[in-house]
């Protein structure tokens, strides 16, 4: 799509040249452009239509890329990608061999610092600023463009506490949109819409209190006050907070009223907004909703059942459960830490605790998994959503690391459901009562059939399954990626000679089925859709030298390297775990 203004923007100096005049066509040439593309190839489309006028202005006053600008999670970089020299590419993002969804500071130099995860924006530019002031220059800026969901994350508050105290040439920009993925949560927003509404006195004003120059709320679509407003705060020292207003969806009628679905609505009609029918009649049910409807099923016969989620209550399907049951569904906002250690202390109150988060955000709170529920041998159940390879969010989303984080955690059980009745019933048998915490891992997208509301059945904890019996080669699996095996096994020429067991639990290994399985086979391969170094592999390799096996071990997984993004498809075939990937390996291993 070629635009008047847009084609002649190659960088911010590019943008530099126009006339304050000439900057709202090149929003609407700039919305058009995004939704145009986003609308055909899929992404993250609200949060950066709500910052287009921010994103123009700041690289039209400040002198990016000498002055840094961070992005906090990244979801709203889209038109900031695009006016640092991405706009050709952007066709390609979130695809495999594309631009990423998120900064990333490989891609460009115009992306200061990585994102993926919130509210680690105001730290890094924080450093920066600390940094160049150490390094004698003061007149560099440094910038960090948060939203209230993110900011309301204790790190966020962190690095506020620190800048407070410093003379850090630092500029802080709330976008204040009330939403992140959800609708914002929590006393914090309650405190920023008093201020919107001019209900909250000046003189109460926490960010003043914590040493900022705070200005606003001022309209963040608004150039002339934008512009007026970034050029007075560019010659003030020391630590500065502008809190902007802002509607997510900007520019989009359907975006603007139904702010959660148009967060990421995948493909949709660029002129009428109507996100495009997916035929699912007849699909197995998402994970997410096997999690949700389980969830509130069991809620309703044990009323000692919480939920809790940090911020993703639409992702998680948390959302089942906060609509029948609210008083005992939290949403707790982006605060992994205070949802684990919250988890904790209900369970100490015999609360039957469910603590759903994705994998890739349990990273955030693994002192709290130890320290707070592991330690004290406090029965949570941790719902690790988003395990395994993601898909198009990339490396900072994918849940790969969980297995080998949580393999050495003393007390922890590990189970990976083979998929969506294993999940259900694992859901179920977690709640009769267990003797320490769990973590179930389960992966985004669709199970494997349609009839999984079956009568619960409680499932044997540490006890794995043969699903095929074979003579030489035993392949050992966990979670859903063992559906791809099954698939590879099938057609084999030799496929006798391959046994399938499934490991649901991780921790603790059924020792009994693999001494079985070591003695009468000759060779062993384990599979998983997470990091082969101190994974499961690593846990059946640990098992064969301590009880001096010597069979061959080959183990599958994903390599010692961060995996970019692309389709899961495309990403398990570079893995090596894809149906055909395993089908070439079981070829070549049954020689």
């Amino acid at each position: 799509m070629q635009s008047t203004l847009l084609s002649t923007i190659n960088s911010p100096a590019d943008l530099r040249k126009l006339s304050p005049e000439q900057l709202p066509q090149l929003a609407a040439e700039l919305r058009a452009f995004i939704i145009d593309v986003v609308s055909a190839k899929g992404g993250h489309l609200g949060a950066s239509l709500g910052v287009v006028e921010l994103t123009i202005a700041l690289h039209y006053v400040f002198n990016t890329p000498d002055d840094l600008l961070v992005w906090d999670v990244g979801h709203q970089a889209y038109g900031h990608k695009i006016l640092t020299g991405r706009r050709d590419a952007f066709e390609t993002n979130r695809r495999l061999g594309g631009i990423s969804g998120f900064p990333k500071r490989g891609e460009s130099i115009y992306d200061t610092f990585g994102a993926g995860h919130s509210s680690t924006s105001i730290s890094a530019a924080l450093g920066m600023a600390i940094a160049s002031k150490l390094q004698g220059d003061a007149t560099k800026n440094h910038i960090a463009v948060i939203g209230d969901a993110s900011i309301a994350s204790g790190m966020a508050f962190e690095g506020l506490n620190h800048a407070g105290v410093t003379d850090a040439n630092l500029l802080v920009i709330l976008n204040d949109n009330a939403i992140g993925i959800d609708p914002s949560v929590g006393a914090l927003k309650h405190y920023l819409t008093q201020v919107k509404e001019g209900r909250n006195p000046r003189q109460n004003n926490m960010i003043s209190s914590l040493n900022f120059d705070y200005t606003g709320p001022i309209d963040g679509h608004d150039f002339a006050a934008l512009i007026r407003e970034l050029q007075r705060l560019k010659t003030i020292s020391g630590p500065k907070f502008l809190h902007i207003t802002t509607t997510n969806g900007k520019g989009l009628k359907q975006a603007e009223e139904d702010q959660v679905r148009y967060h990421a609505p995948g493909k949709f009609d660029k002129l009428t907004g109507e996100v495009l029918a997916v035929a699912e009649d007849h699909l197995p049910p998402k994970y997410q909703d096997v999690f949700g409807l389980t969830l509130t099923e069991l809620a309703a016969q044990n009323n000692k059942i919480i939920g809790i989620t940090p911020a993703m209550p639409s992702g998680s399907s948390m959302k089942f459960m906060m609509e029948a049951f609210p008083e005992r569904a939290i949403d707790v906002g982006i605060a992994e830490q205070h949802a684990v250690t919250l988890a904790a202390g209900m369970a100490t109150q015999g609360m039957v605790v469910y603590c759903n988060i994705y994998s890739t955000f349990l990273q955030r709170a693994y002192d709290q998994v130890i320290h707070d529920v592991a330690l004290q041998n406090l029965p949570v159940i941790f719902c690790l959503d988003r395990a395994g390879l993601v898909g198009e969010d990339g490396a900072t989303h994918h849940g790969v690391f969980d297995i080998a984080y949580l393999n050495c955690i003393p007390n922890l059980i590990i189970f990976a459901p083979l998929n969506e009745t294993e999940l259900r019933n694992i859901l179920y048998t977690a709640q009769l009562g267990l003797p320490h915490p769990i973590a179930i891992r389960y992966p985004r997208g669709r199970g494997e059939g349609t009839n999984w509301q079956l009568p619960f059945a409680p499932i044997p904890i540490g006890k794995a399954k043969q699903l095929k019996q074979g003579s030489k080669i035993a392949v050992l699996s966990t979670g859903t990626i063992g559906n791809n095996v099954t698939k590879a096994l099938k057609g084999l020429p030799n496929e006798n000679l391959f046994s399938h067991w499934h490991f649901g639990f991780i921790k603790p290994l059924d020792e009994a089925a693999l001494h079985e399985v070591f003695s009468t086979h000759e060779k062993i391969i384990t599979i998983e859709d997470g990091v082969v170094t101190g994974g499961f592999g690593t846990n059946i390799n640990t098992f064969a030298s301590t009880h001096n096996y010597a069979l061959k071990i080959k183990n599958l997984g994903i390599s010692d390297a961060f995996i970019e993004h692309g389709s899961v498809e495309e990403l398990q075939h570079l893995c090596g775990i894809s149906v055909k990937s395993l089908t070439d390996v079981f070829s070549l291993e049954q020689d």
